[in-house]
């Protein structure tokens, strides 16, 4: 499943870390967060080093459908009710300098951004309290949105609520770009190049690789979900899949952003093209390791744009990986308390574009003493966190649940035959958890035990992936890591 944004992308390949590397600053992750980071910290004169596990565009943002927008579904209302107007306000103001930040670097770099309303709609008529409530929020905290009634779509849609001249881009021309400009600055992006350990030694850190080691005075983590476990911030999380496709349709693309303020999630926009446009349509996400079957909520999202957009063309298909905060506001700050040599920026609730710059600039601005006005909102170590104990409460209840019932499960169970093409299963093998797959005709067995913290992992039959049910991990058929927090493979059996 390959986003439609890398299908035609030509990225330079860049060489992993090959021996041992001194620098001020070292940072994890080449995604939006990461490279601008990176960026503003080289424009300051301080040397840096960027570590990317996979490569340029492979993760989150080079997935994303990169729209750049203050109107984020119905996120207004939720953060105004759990932390008050005034919070909400902040937030604003932070997206608002994530958002005019990378629009001056779009134009500074010959990106294409299209300029067009936001929307978030109303599937049914139960979903028009949201719209209102979503509009209600956002006028409190000072954005000029707007009801509509309607919409003129073919799709159900009961009223919106619209915010005018937000931004839509292609996010692997934007990282392309960041990377190069990072590299123009003197700074090597490391591909291939998995942080594997940390340690701390006077005067800063010291990250193990499975190449070499990289010694700095400070490291930022931009790799989605934190890879460390000091901290915590996998219990602070909670690890959501979704998925995307790029159509050709036979009549015209609608023009704006859409969001559906309801479940199941519908995000659409539009991407030009010479020939007119393509249609991109994204949602019906879940949590990663808990869905059943994965294939069944992608085949959901291509049955409804055949059901409203008869004729549609299939063009590519993907999925993405995001983190949910608990607390609802991103963590951007220390690893932990005090512990200012490390810090991580996470928790975007896939409004990385904004959130994911404004997260460098609080990450860059702590570093170099110009820290923004409103980089308290994103603290990681708020007092007010102790709000979001209930939720805190109920998403580790799951991850328990699911710990301890994936490895109940397993008593039933013996060595069978070999699985059918693209399938996966767990089984006990002697007192081995083993997880049996085969993939382009290669039968491969792994342990089935998450290395993060012992969680039995799930085959995922739409991407033919194994995926830990308590935070997020997985991992190829063959056992190696695809996304954190786990840092090491699933052992071969």
């Amino acid at each position: 499943m390959t986003s439609f944004w890398l299908t035609d992308a030509v990225l330079p390949t860049r060489l992993p870390l090959a021996g041992d590397l001194e620098v001020d600053t070292v940072v994890l992750g080449a995604g939006i967060v990461g490279l601008t980071t990176a960026l503003l910290l080289a424009e300051s004169g301080r040397e840096v080093a960027v570590l990317e596990a996979r490569q340029v565009g492979a993760g989150t943002t080079g997935a994303s459908t990169a729209k750049i927008s203050l109107l984020q579904g119905t996120r207004a209302q939720t953060i105004a009710h759990r932390h008050g107007t005034a919070v909400l306000e902040r937030y604003l103001a932070a997206n608002r300098a994530g958002f005019d930040w990378l629009l001056e670097f779009c134009a500074t770099h010959d990106i294409a951004v299209q300029r067009v309303p936001a929307l978030t709609y109303a599937q049914n008529t139960e979903e028009r309290d949201a719209v209102r409530a979503e509009y209600e929020a956002t006028r409190a905290a000072g954005l000029p949105t707007e009801l509509v009634d309607d919409l003129e779509v073919p799709f159900p849609a009961h009223g919106a609520v619209r915010l005018r001249e937000q931004a839509q881009v292609d996010p692997v021309a934007v990282l392309a770009a960041l990377a190069a400009d990072v590299e123009a600055h003197g700074v090597p992006v490391f591909e291939s190049t998995r942080a594997r350990r940390l340690r701390r030694r006077r005067g800063g850190v010291v990250i193990g690789t499975g190449q070499a080691e990289v010694s700095a005075a400070h490291v930022v983590v931009a790799t989605g979900t934190p890879i460390f476990d000091r901290g915590g911030y996998f219990a602070r999380l909670v690890a959501e899949r979704s998925y995307a496709a790029a159509f050709e349709l036979t009549g015209p693309v609608p023009e704006q952003m859409y969001l559906s303020a309801g479940g199941p999630t519908r995000s659409l926009r539009r991407y030009p093209t010479e020939t007119g446009g393509v249609l991109l349509v994204g949602g019906s996400g879940h949590e990663v390791g808990r869905a059943g079957s994965e294939a069944g909520h992608a085949e959901e999202l291509l049955d409804w744009v055949n059901r409203w957009f008869p004729g549609a063309r299939l063009l590519d298909r993907w999925s993405a990986q995001d983190y949910h905060p608990i607390g609802e506001l991103p963590y951007v700050g220390p690893l932990l308390p005090g512990m200012n040599e490390v810090s991580v920026a996470t928790g975007f609730a896939k409004w990385g574009m904004t959130n994911g710059v404004a997260a460098a600039l609080v990450s860059a601005g702590r570093l170099t003493g110009r820290s923004p006005r409103w980089a308290g909102v994103y603290d990681a170590w708020r007092p007010g966190e102790v709000t979001a104990l209930p939720a805190g409460v109920q998403a580790n209840l799951a991850v328990a649940r699911y710990l301890s019932t994936g490895w109940l499960n397993l008593f039933g169970t013996v060595a069978g035959p070999v699985p059918r093409e693209g399938c996966g299963r767990v089984e006990r093998r002697g007192l081995h958890p083993t997880a049996v797959s085969t993939v382009d005709g290669e039968t491969t067995a792994v342990s089935a035990v998450c290395p993060h913290l012992r969680g039995i992992v799930e085959w995922n039959d739409a991407e033919r992936t194994w995926d830990c049910p308590l935070h997020g991990s997985r991992f190829a058929p063959d056992g190696s890591v695809l996304e954190g927090p786990a840092t090491q493979p699933l052992s071969s059996r």
